[in-house]
């Protein structure tokens, strides 16, 4: 039976035009989604330059190349995780921090969606940041104009462009992931048939191994963060138009193959780059030292390329966290907290491309302190899923349309103490955890304590309990 709210909203989620579902249930008769969506959006938004730059960022840990390659695989391959969760969207037809609600409770649920909201913010700035130092590095070629006007026409546009694709949502995405996918990527294989030569081989071959505890697991543990980890939250955002029929199997191999494919390439690029430029994962504007590394006629489209493939980044993580600001209560339709965001967003962009001026420098101490909380998180969500989901995903839970679906104490227990034990093996800049000490220090093994502990923590208390929930139900402070 079709009703008419759900023909509205199904028109709505139509290419070029606004979105018209938020946060809730998409119905079935809107699961009209393909598979292969799944691997041209995944492709696209990690079609980035910063994967380079992560290239750079290994080989600075001390190790060889093969070393460096383990990291670079098991690094793109962290997206299983993102594959994985995908398939809740396609089951609960929701966006992923909305189906959280069903394990920590409507309002429990706030706390881990606010760490979610605050690593999309970042992630979005991040990239618009970065964009607008290549697309200001672009229009100085053609415009003699000052500076600061430079800056501020980069940032309109890259903003403006974000913000635009932000606000038409999910249809309108898909359309142009592909294309990006197809365009950016031809613009991205010249560039690297550029780089490439100019390797030297013999400065790769001979680097001599680096430490397993101090060198490859902090490094593996960055590269988590920054790539499939911090994508995590978003999963089922783009998974939950998917029709029931299609396989659990092919949305994993669609979404892991769309992102490890482009991340692969991109890290060894970054690999053999830093044969050239040594001072790539230092470097406080990297998008102008790749630049310096090709001749001068290539800059036009290494910029374009760079540009464009950041903007395929921001919109997906500005749409999220539109959808994160309604899981927080916000009373306001899904585009309008899109502009919350993009002004959250230009703001720090301005700050950092005409006030601060430094790039890269609180980078690290960001994507993993962030990274710990959404670790925790997402051991416990896998572990609902294999514990006791089974793919059904109830409107009560996850609107509260009866109680008591309010706090799930046990969830949020199990979450702090996760987040809490990776953060006291914490070594970054910023923050060093107790536990990171002597042969641990620098080790960065917080993602990996905080996603065992609440994965193993949650199934085994599912199995003692037989019911992985205590609920509170906030209305009437009973406990079920």
């Amino acid at each position: 039976m079709s009703y008419e709210g759900d023909e509205m909203r199904q028109q709505g989620n139509r290419p070029w035009h606004i979105e018209v579902n938020g946060i809730n249930q998409v119905s079935r008769a809107e699961q009209t989604g393909h598979v292969s969506d799944l691997f041209w959006i995944w492709l696209a938004a990690n079609l980035g330059i910063l994967a380079v730059i992560y290239g750079g960022v290994i080989l600075s840990f001390g190790m060889n190349f093969w070393q460096a390659l383990i990291v670079v695989v098991l690094g793109a391959a962290s997206f299983v995780l993102v594959g994985v969760l995908s398939v809740a969207g396609r089951d609960g037809g929701a966006p992923m921090m909305t189906l959280s609600r069903a394990i920590f409770g409507i309002h429990g649920n706030v706390v881990p969606n606010f760490v979610s909201w605050l690593s999309f913010i970042g992630w979005e700035t991040i990239s618009v940041i970065t964009g607008t130092l290549a697309l200001m590095a672009l229009l100085g070629m053609f415009l003699p104009l000052p500076h600061v006007i430079l800056a501020v026409l980069a940032m309109v546009i890259m903003v403006g462009l974000t913000i635009i694709l932000g606000l038409l949502g999910h249809a309108t995405l898909v359309v142009v992931q592909r294309w990006a996918s197809y365009f950016f990527g031809l613009l991205t294989l010249l560039v690297i048939g550029l780089l490439i030569p100019k390797t030297h081989w013999h400065l790769l071959w001979s680097r001599p191994p680096g430490p397993w505890l101090s060198g490859f697991v902090p490094a593996l543990s960055i590269i988590v963060a920054g790539t499939g980890l911090s994508w995590v939250n978003a999963a089922a955002d783009y998974s939950r138009y998917l029709p029931r029929s299609v396989k659990s199997s092919a949305i994993i191999w669609s979404t892991v193959s769309g992102a490890a494919l482009p991340l692969i390439v991109l890290m060894i690029t970054g690999l053999l780059l830093t044969t050239q430029e040594p001072t790539l994962a230092s470097a406080a504007n990297p998008i102008q030292l790749i630049q310096q590394a090709l001749p001068p006629w290539a800059a036009v489209p290494y910029l374009l390329t760079a540009a464009g493939g950041l903007i395929c980044e921001a919109d997906l993580s500005l749409y999220s966290s539109g959808l994160n600001l309604l899981n927080m209560f916000v009373p306001l339709p899904r585009y309008k907290t899109v502009l919350i965001d993009a002004v959250v967003m230009a703001g720090g962009t301005v700050y950092v491309v005409l006030i601060a001026k430094n790039f890269l420098e609180p980078f690290e101490s960001f994507i993993l302190l962030l990274g710990t909380g959404l670790a925790a998180w997402a051991g416990i969500f896998i572990a609902d899923q294999l514990g006791r989901r089974k793919g059904v995903y109830d409107k009560d839970l996850l609107y509260g349309a009866a109680p008591p679906y309010q706090v799930r104490v046990d969830a949020l227990i199990m979450w702090a103490v996760g987040t809490g034990a990776g953060l006291l093996c914490t070594s970054s800049p910023f923050f060093v955890g107790p536990l990171a000490r002597g042969i641990f220090y620098g080790s960065s093994l917080e993602l990996m304590v905080a996603f065992t502990v609440t994965l193993v923590g949650y199934l085994l208390l599912g199995l003692r309990t037989g019911n992985l929930h205590t609920v509170i139900e906030g209305a009437k402070g009973e406990c079920e």
